[in-house]
């Protein structure tokens, strides 16, 4: 059985075992440098993964039944969330856009199956962009879209599993909030030296600090795949 194959293997099983009323179960994918890069600067991407990984991280996107980036995201890398590089269906694409900045013309705007769901905490209610299907929540203490509020909305609309892909302030919220229940990570053989993945977690002992448990690493063409269960401590996820 080959890595793709038994990845999903992991996957699917956990996705099976996961239990809750109010949220998807959620898996955290993403490609750094061996110094944690994922750009080098926050409005400046840099494609990190070889073509082996890449594929991997299609193959994943097919298991999931929604996608989710940040606006940074959007407005540097101008993503399309579909699925290319493998056989399978195209996850459904949301974006948290906290003070609505997608520009109508980003490709997620005009994707041939779907509407981009777009979460933000601007409520106007007479903001409409082609191609996109708006919701406004109520934002956190940082003026940011609430992610306890956003998975609750997102499990109500049937999104069971849901693949998150990053920024950095992305990543960092969910594994803040503790909502990371899977991750996969390519890790590439070079140094950039550039925008980190992961910044500020708050306050946190460090028998709390989120860790793999179990934990599995196999190389994949020239990259590094580490993936595995979070964990964190004494909190539950």
């Amino acid at each position: 059985m080959n890595l793709n194959q038994r990845i999903e293997n992991w996957l699917s099983d956990n996705k099976n075992a996961f239990r809750s009323l109010d949220r998807p179960f959620v898996t955290l994918s993403y490609a750094q440098s061996l110094d944690g890069s994922i750009a080098l600067r926050c409005d400046e991407p840099l494609a990190l993964s070889g073509d082996e990984s890449l594929r991997l991280t299609h193959q994943l996107r097919s298991m999931h039944d929604g996608i989710l980036v940040g606006i940074g995201t959007v407005l540097s890398d101008d993503p399309q969330l579909t699925v290319r590089h493998w056989i399978g269906h195209n996850p459904q694409p949301i974006v948290l856009d906290s003070q609505l900045r997608i520009p109508a013309k980003a490709r997620l705007c005009c994707l041939p199956d779907k509407r981009c769901w777009v979460l933000t905490t601007v409520d106007d209610q007479g903001t409409v962009i082609e191609g996109l299907e708006i919701t406004a929540l109520e934002g956190n203490a940082d003026g940011q879209v609430c992610l306890q509020r956003a998975l609750k909305l997102l499990w109500s609309r049937g999104i069971k599993s849901l693949m998150v892909e990053g920024g950095a302030s992305v990543i960092s919220a969910f594994l803040k909030a503790r909502l990371v229940d899977a991750l996969v990570l390519t890790i590439t053989p070079q140094f950039v030296g550039g925008y980190k993945a992961v910044n500020d977690l708050g306050k946190i002992s460090r028998c709390a600090l989120p860790k793999l448990k179990p934990f599995f690493s196999e190389r994949l063409g020239d990259d590094l795949i580490v993936w595995g269960n979070l964990d964190y401590g004494d909190y539950a996820a």
